[in-house]
């Protein structure tokens, strides 16, 4: 029988906070092409499955065991699924950025529209890491590949379908700003292994979290107890966080995000193969085929600041459409329901919103009050009258007088926030 932690939680919390600290210190950088992002069909088991006897542990060893982990090489292939109840994204992706960019600013082998990709589907991806300032990670298709490498402060991204290269470099004192900023969001714009995942998580959880150990598992022929996080908060979309950590060394291999209404996790990433031996150095070198497209990082700066493809998560204003520093942007409550409220103006100056001579109830344009409604459901409160439109993990709620409250909640809790926004 596997070893099971009793209701260890959070009450913890001041020791967990610590852990989670160096985990944060600990994190391995991952040069992937998020939503992340975020914002993310599933197969449940990546690896042979198993329950082997290890020595028992608490969540609160089992975190530091986590946050003194210091893989620095590995290699393997990761399989990343998710489905969050939104339409494919990636063929959605180029014209994004080039509407973004103004036209014919995107790069097929820009980060962010691969990025773009991973929210949805399932995905093959072929990594190897060696230290902080060498990984590799290859996107695998049916018939072409996309490989994004990072090597000292050289990025390189190559889709060998379209032939089409991105590079960017960056994080050298004579670099300037909008190169570094390249650099960087060519290296953090995709989590490519579990322990991404984790440690976002980790660093989420607090008082409102219950963390336990529940019982052991085998991922990728490796044994690892099995870290379970689950809101103590109602009203959360998320219903809990698996993650299985490697027994011997600590190192994330599994992290699996199940919706509160059940059914197959919104987000699964996995190794179903791993080494901890040190990769090949070739592994880390690029040079761009004979006749391709080169790309340069700066080039894609003449895209608006801060605009771009629905890369940003809850809480942060970078990547959205039209700069989210321009909408106005503040974080509502904490932590598992906690809800982002974006304020866009009036409903009337929404682009793309049918328009009406008359006004709804709302005093927006009837003709948008009504094409919003045929959208979503339709909702009211102290706030006035909105829409709510759902996917299987976040919630957002439009209201007709152009405030939009996005989050992990139910409508409920949208419904609530917007009530005590005014």
């Amino acid at each position: 029988m596997a070893p099971n932690d009793s209701a260890q939680d959070t009450a913890e919390a001041t020791d967990l906070t610590a852990g989670r600290r160096k985990a944060a210190r600990y994190f391995l950088p991952v040069a992937v092409a998020g939503v992340a992002a975020v914002t993310i069909g599933l197969v449940p088991a990546l690896a042979s499955s198993g329950d082997p006897n290890l020595p028992k542990i608490t969540a609160q060893q089992l975190i530091e065991k986590i946050a003194a982990s210091n893989t620095q090489q590995l290699s393997g292939t990761v399989q990343v699924s998710a489905d969050l109840g939104i339409p494919s994204l990636g063929g959605m992706a180029d014209s994004f950025l080039k509407d973004a960019a103004g036209g014919d600013g995107g790069a097929s082998a820009d980060p962010q529209s691969k990025a773009m990709e991973l929210a949805s589907g399932t995905h093959t991806l072929r990594v190897a890491v060696d230290g902080p300032d060498r990984q590799r990670v290859s996107l695998l298709g049916s018939a072409a590949e996309y490989s994004l490498i990072h090597n000292g402060d050289q990025v390189w991204a190559y889709d060998s379908k379209s032939g089409e290269v991105y590079h960017s470099k960056g994080d050298k004192p004579s670099a300037t700003a909008k190169d570094r900023r390249a650099h960087r969001d060519g290296k953090d714009q995709l989590p490519a292994t579990p322990k991404a995942f984790a440690d976002e998580v980790l660093k989420a959880a607090g008082p409102t979290t219950s963390v336990t150990v529940d019982g052991t598992t085998q991922v990728a022929g490796q044994d690892a107890y099995q870290l379970l996080i689950k809101p103590k908060q109602s009203g959360s979309t998320i219903g809990s966080v698996r993650i299985a950590v490697d027994a011997k060394n600590g190192t994330p291999l599994k992290f699996t995000l199940t919706p509160s209404d059940g059914g197959k996790a919104a987000i699964d990433v996995g190794f179903t193969k791993v080494s901890f031996a040190k990769p090949s150095a070739s592994s880390f070198t690029f040079t761009p085929p004979k006749g391709a497209k080169v790309t340069e990082g700066s080039d894609l700066g003449k895209a608006p600041k801060d605009s771009g493809p629905m890369s940003a998560l809850p809480g942060d204003s970078k990547g959205l459409p039209g700069g989210a520093k321009g909408l106005g942007t503040e974080v509502l409550g904490k932590g598992w329901t906690s809800v982002v409220q974006l304020d866009a103006g009036s409903a009337a100056g929404i682009p793309g919103l049918p328009s009406a001579g008359s006004t709804g109830t709302s005093g927006a344009p009837a003709g948008a009050e009504k094409f919003l409604g045929s959208l979503g459901d339709k909702v009211t409160g102290s706030f006035g009258s909105g829409t709510v439109f759902h996917t299987r993990l976040v919630n957002a709620l439009l209201t007709y007088d152009g405030k939009m409250f996005v989050g992990t909640v139910d409508k409920a809790g949208l419904v609530k926030a917007a009530d005590a926004a005014k």
